[in-house]
């Protein structure tokens, strides 16, 4: 396996490949400015998909105008080994999202609340979210996990949210994981 698949930082989506996190953060802001009226999520959420002999991670960069349409990319990330151990995987599928939200600093969380700032009292709005592929339901394998990762999201400043509504780690990252 070559070093480099492990360590591929870029971003991607179906228009685009290559694309730096400034890239990332420029197409957010122009897709906000198009509408800064808008009611805004801005989601982060990472799935995993075990392999032969690869794992794969897929983080989903999801910015959501609500009923207004969606600009989203990936960061695929590949560990060369099958991670058979849930908790392993699912805290990594966390490091993962965590790292990318990192990467929206003070600055850059600034910067797109003040495409909607003016527009506040005609009801515009943004949010965070840490979306987390797990469920709390009594059947589910991962609920154990739950309050761990929720608690971790949170520490971010991020509002966590799990299985049904963590959509952005469950659908759109799980389309790219197979």
């Amino acid at each position: 396996m070559k070093k480099s698949q492990a360590y591929h930082h870029s971003f991607q989506n179906l228009q685009e490949n290559g694309m730096s996190f400034e890239q990332v953060f420029e197409r957010i802001v122009e897709f906000m400015k198009i509408n800064p009226n808008g009611n805004y999520r801005l989601m982060v959420g990472t799935d995993s998909q075990v392999h032969r002999s690869t794992t794969i991670f897929i983080t989903g960069i999801v910015i959501q105008n609500e009923g207004h349409g969606v600009w989203a990319c990936i960061r695929k990330v590949i560990v060369p080994r099958k991670m058979t151990h849930l908790h392993e995987r699912i805290s990594l599928e966390l490091s993962l999202t965590e790292e990318i939200v990192s990467m929206f600093t003070e600055d850059k969380k600034n910067e797109l609340i003040s495409i909607v700032l003016p527009y506040l009292y005609q009801g515009a709005t943004f949010t965070i979210e840490g979306h987390i592929d797990i469920g709390a339901g009594k059947r589910n394998k991962t609920s154990e996990f739950v309050k761990e990762m929720v608690t971790r999201i949170e520490s971010m400043g991020v509002e966590p949210k799990i299985k049904p509504d963590a959509f952005v780690a469950s659908s759109y990252a799980n389309r790219y994981t197979k």
